[in-house]
């Protein structure tokens, strides 16, 4: 998908979820225009594409409706190499409405992975797709610097020991 069409998306998804997803019965909620399988159908496509151009090596996108009390969710898990992932996921929190999850993974089974982050809807308003990337990949970057951090300290770690008797 094109960076313009994902920016699309994002205002669409931000349209969606400033909405009140939950308490949508019958027709309006399962029909064809229904608002939450609207957001659910936007998002899961936006996911697959940000997974793209995250440069995950592997990645699922998933999708959970939930009950009638809530917009459910849908998640983007993927890895960029052995340890090394990202976990993504769209709803609407029913205490404030105004933020996205997202987190480290270690793999692909990993359910609890690193410390939550959270991402504010706003960002989806602006429809700033490159931001959304580069915050993303501070995560990458985040594992890939503490990597080279622990092979700089070992290193110098080997020549200081090299001058200790």
């Amino acid at each position: 998908m094109s960076v313009q069409s994902q920016k699309k998306n994002m205002k669409a998804i931000f349209s969606l979820v400033s909405q009140n997803l939950s308490y949508i019965y019958g027709e309006k909620e399962s029909g064809p225009n229904g608002a939450k399988k609207q957001f659910h159908s936007k998002s899961k496509a936006f996911l697959r594409a940000l997974g793209n151009d995250l440069g995950l090596t592997e990645f699922k996108v998933s999708s959970n409706y939930g009950g009638i009390a809530v917009s459910g969710e849908i998640t983007l898990k993927g890895i960029w190499s052995e340890g090394n992932g990202v976990f993504f996921e769209l709803f609407q929190d029913i205490t404030d409405r105004r933020k996205f999850l997202y987190r480290s993974i270690s793999s692909m089974k990993d359910s609890s992975g690193g410390t939550n982050r959270w991402l504010s809807y706003r960002l989806f308003e602006s429809a700033d797709y490159e931001e959304l990337l580069e915050i993303l990949l501070t995560l990458r970057k985040s594992v890939e610097a503490d990597l080279s951090t622990t092979a700089t300290t070992d290193a110098e770690a080997n020549t200081v020991s090299d001058y200790v008797a």
